[in-house]
């Protein structure tokens, strides 16, 4: 929620700030999801996230990304790609990579026939920085990996300075678990020393029996314009407070 939340208003932001924005994802995953379905009830995550928030009532920072999963419906939740499929203006380019064979397959089936797009079934990283923006275009690249593996944050800390030093201008901005065990506080640390950025986050309540490694989710962003910094905060304290209740 939070992740989706977030890259929804920073989209809002870039898009009425840059046009003719060049947006690329690292890590594309299937693009749209059935809330229904078995991918999506097999962990139980969008009974105690998203639906939850449908049901309940959602605090009013997150109404503007949730009044778009509304109009979607429970069979077609939006992910990063389809937000921005939807958000970004006519005079914007998409280029998104899946290195997965089954998920790139989804992805192209769900982003549809789209001028605007590109798919590619290829490495995020290797991929993205080959990329550059034209010179009337703003770039954001949002970067969301598994984090399966300790391999995961030793690539993006290398990836990350890289990225930023190949487009000087452009935004970048990361999806950041956040551990039970803290593994991932030096990584944020070394984050937020590379470049501006700001940093929304929030933990829930953990239950003692929940052997799940997770307590809560991050999004690091660089080079956001200010409405994007500010409204990004104010949803991470509002699900803070939220999943507090």
């Amino acid at each position: 929620m939070l992740k989706h939340a977030v890259l929804h208003a920073i989209l809002g932001a870039v898009a009425k700030e840059s046009p003719n924005t060049l947006y690329v994802e690292t890590h594309s995953g299937r693009g749209r999801y059935d809330l229904a379905g078995t991918q999506a009830t097999k962990g139980g995550e969008a009974v105690d996230g998203v639906l939850s928030l449908l049901a309940e009532g959602a605090p009013k920072p997150v109404n503007p990304w949730l009044e778009l999963v509304k109009e979607r419906g429970q069979a077609d939740y939006p992910g990063s790609p389809a937000l921005a499929q939807q958000m970004l203006p006519a005079s914007s380019r998409m280029v998104f990579f899946e290195k997965h064979p089954t998920e790139h397959k989804e992805l192209v089936k769900a982003l549809g026939n789209d001028a605007r797009l590109q798919v590619k079934h290829a490495d995020g990283y290797s991929g993205a920085l080959k990329l550059s923006p034209r010179n009337s275009e703003r770039m954001l690249c949002f970067v969301d990996p598994s984090y399966e593996t300790s391999r995961d944050i030793d690539a993006l800390a290398l990836w990350t300075p890289r990225a930023l030093k190949r487009w000087p201008k452009g935004m970048l901005v990361l999806w950041l678990p956040l551990f039970k065990d803290g593994r991932e506080i030096e990584f944020g640390e070394y984050l937020t020393e590379l470049d501006d950025c700001f940093v929304a986050g929030a933990r829930w309540p953990m239950d003692p029996l929940d052997e799940g490694a997770l307590e809560g989710s991050a999004i690091v962003a660089y080079r956001a314009p200010a409405a994007a910094r500010e409204a990004s905060l104010n949803i991470a304290s509002s699900l803070q407070s939220w999943w507090a209740r």
